[in-house]
């Protein structure tokens, strides 16, 4: 919570917080805690209402995302919108975001790489050829059947 008590006491405190997240990966400027405004901040039980009341819609949309994983809808887009919310007010959501930002960047730089394109290009050219071939041997053997009967 000390955090909390560097928000309050203002000035230099909260230009710090960034130096002191445990987080070697952070960047120096990357500022850490609570966005709720100034008025809120000031007053300690509308600050922890303000947090309490983001917790939820930040757990709403994670849960929603959740949900949308095996449904259509854009699951892991809603639950990371979700981490933003909490990301707003919660240091250890900032510090799960921001690793989870580099590690996305990390990957994307990795896949273009031009050894990785070509294996992932020859990768999913075989896959459609075996795909192909497996469902013209079906469609040879078997032919097109639809699941249903329609008289006419």
């Amino acid at each position: 919570m000390s955090a909390e008590s560097d928000e309050r006491s203002g000035g230099a405190a909260t230009a710090a917080r960034g130096s002191v997240t445990g987080d070697a990966a952070a960047p120096a400027g990357l500022v850490l805690g609570s966005r709720a405004p100034g008025f809120v901040r000031r007053r300690r039980t509308l600050h922890l209402s303000w947090q309490v009341g983001v917790f939820i819609v930040g757990f709403a949309v994670v849960v929603a995302g959740v949900i949308m994983l095996p449904l259509p809808g854009p699951g892991w887009l809603v639950i990371f919108a979700g981490m933003a919310i909490w990301a707003t007010e919660f240091v250890w959501a900032q510090l799960v975001l921001h690793w989870t930002k580099r590690k996305v960047t990390e990957a994307a730089q990795r896949a273009l790489d031009p050894k990785v394109r070509r294996r992932n290009i020859i990768l999913t050219t075989v896959g459609l050829v075996v795909v192909g071939v497996l469902s013209g041997v079906y469609l040879w053997n078997f032919g097109i059947e639809m699941p249903w009967r329609i008289e006419q």
